[in-house]
């Protein structure tokens, strides 16, 4: 078993790499803010130590822990209105003192969350990539561990994110639902498959090289419109209301920089023993069963 020190454990992906990593018997410590809001990982708090990261420093929590291995997921997306300061204070700023700190402290191996979009999409992807940089050049000093995700959904999601809000919509709501037409294509993974690459890596760190980048994706391809159908096909039945008629692809325009079409390789992660085992008609039951 391994000690983690993990960053965004109250956030969609950390809270369930940490319920995780507690089932897999590994000590973990997570970095919080002291505002935080905690309601995803309240049932693990007694069972890990946490840190407020804006009362105690990065050194001291090092130097306490002494962890083997750093589970990078904190991140700024930008959807709140943040400033470009924030988010690359967030996305690069942070990513670097924690990087540095974990060289400083020999810490094994460094697992940074990264994005399959484009470098310079927005400011968000741009710090990404920009902090990716950096844990290149230096994986001569730590093993980088670089996670290129695709389109995870499942429980527990952020609420402003794409898929709850619809859900939502969907069932509460009772004015039409404007949408695009729909015709780009994402690779849906369900959560618990992207926490089984963490996993994996985590278990196979020893065999891998000083720098690796692993997609993370099933490599099948939707159309959003036939995902957004399959789910409000499914919520009728579940409500019995008329949900696929309110649907108006099409209504508005994609947003500046959308991709059509993402580009994903997972042949490295299925090499390593990877493989998908939550289809997306398991993944859209299992959301629509949380819900009700």
């Amino acid at each position: 078993m391994a000690k983690i020190l993990l960053t965004g454990a109250t956030g969609f992906l950390g809270s369930h790499l940490l319920d995780s990593f507690v089932a897999n018997g590994h000590e973990v410590a997570v970095l919080k803010r002291s505002t935080s809001d905690t309601w995803r990982i309240g049932h693990l708090l007694h069972k890990i130590i946490s840190y407020n990261i804006d009362q105690v420093n990065l050194k001291t929590i090092f130097q306490e822990i002494k962890p083997d291995i750093i589970v990078h997921t904190a991140c700024s997306y930008g959807r709140k209105n943040e400033s470009l300061i924030d988010i690359v204070n967030s996305n690069l700023i942070f990513g670097l003192d924690l990087l540095e700190e974990s060289i400083t402290s020999n810490v094994n191996t460094f697992i940074n969350t990264d994005s399959l979009l484009p470098r310079n999409l927005n400011d968000y992807s741009l710090s990404k990539a920009q902090f990716t940089d950096w844990l290149q050049k230096r994986s001569d000093k730590i093993q980088v561990v670089n996670f290129k995700i695709e389109h995870m959904y499942g429980i527990k999601d952020d609420t402003k994110k794409f898929l709850p809000w619809l859900i939502n919509e969907m069932i509460n709501g009772n004015d039409d639902i404007n949408l695009t037409s729909g015709i780009q294509k994402r690779d849906f993974i369900y959560i618990s498959d992207v926490v089984a690459a963490y996993n994996l890596v985590i278990k196979k760190r020893k065999s891998l090289s000083s720098w690796n980048v692993f997609d993370i994706g099933t490599n099948v391809f939707t159309e959003v419109k036939d995902f957004v159908l399959q789910i409000a096909e499914e919520l009728e039945r579940s409500y019995n209301r008329e949900i696929v008629s309110r649907l108006k692809f099409g209504a508005i325009p994609y947003r500046s920089g959308d991709i059509m079409s993402p580009q994903l390789d997972n042949t490295k992660l299925i090499a390593l023993g990877w493989q998908q085992n939550v289809a997306i008609a398991d993944g859209v039951e299992k959301i629509i069963k949380n819900y009700k």
